[in-house]
């Protein structure tokens, strides 16, 4: 990997990594550049979890050094910031100014498709292949994030576990249709370069979530229960196959030997 590019990926993945602890702890400086109202606690969490996963994702590639592997996390840019530019635009109000927002995702875009042209089209360093199960829970990921995100922009009520605003239905769904898209691009491409990327940033993003998702259980109601069954499990089982390939399977583990 071009040594620039190795550490603008760095530098990417520390600002990353800085919004997600700061919307995690609510600090003022971080909450206050997210401009739609409504946001609640678990929501600040949810948004931390995406910067967070981002962030692993991006370190992913640092620590590899293959550029090929940065065009999933390119693909992952374009499609949840694109829309989120004309919808900013859309609802951009003076209860909502949305333009600093619009003005980031744009840029955002922008930076996506300048890291395809960087990446698309490599070849891998690495051609071990992604392990059979990996590729079959990537297929199981795919469907239910098209199925949630689609649901959550359409403004389906009760897809998430907490209640969020119709705005913010919209936002989250174009990130879970981003998610989906980074991990068909692993079945695309099934190389474990890939598939190691998106594993971690699903690890964190499930290890900010998994501990609110229990604590929810003895409060929540009855409309939303099993939503958030059903998400607990996800984020469960998907810690766990991560956990696993990422740090005990030997072929694959991030600390195996250097062949």
């Amino acid at each position: 990997m071009n040594p620039r590019l190795r550490l603008l990926l760095t530098v990417v993945a520390a600002v990353q990594a800085v919004l997600s602890i700061g919307f995690t702890m609510q600090v003022p400086a971080i909450t206050g550049l997210w401009p739609f109202p409504g946001t609640t606690a678990l929501s600040f969490t949810f948004i931390a979890s995406i910067f967070g996963a981002a962030a692993a994702s991006t370190l992913w590639c640092v620590w590899i050094n293959d550029p090929a592997s940065v065009a999933g996390v390119a693909l992952d840019y374009v499609v949840i910031f694109a829309p989120a530019v004309l919808f900013a635009l859309a609802v951009n109000s003076a209860e909502a100014n949305t333009i600093p927002f619009a003005i980031a995702s744009v840029v955002s875009v922008a930076f996506g498709v300048w890291l395809l042209t960087q990446s698309w089209g490599k070849r891998y360093r690495d051609l071990d292949p992604t392990p059979r199960p990996i590729l079959i829970a990537f297929v199981v990921f795919v469907g239910a994030l098209i199925i949630a995100g689609g649901a959550l922009v359409l403004k389906t009520p009760g897809i998430m576990p907490w209640q969020i605003t119709p705005d913010l239905s919209v936002l989250f769904g174009a990130m879970f249709l981003g998610a989906a898209v980074y991990f068909a691009y692993g079945l695309y491409k099934r190389y474990w370069s890939n598939a190691g990327g998106q594993l971690a940033g699903f690890l964190v993003y499930d290890l900010f979530l998994i501990v609110p998702f229990f604590q929810r259980f003895g409060t929540i109601s009855d409309t939303l229960r099993v939503s958030l069954t059903i998400y607990t499990a996800v984020v469960t089982l998907s810690a766990l196959l991560a956990l696993y390939y990422l740090f005990i399977h030997g072929p694959t583990r991030i600390l195996r030997p250097t062949r």
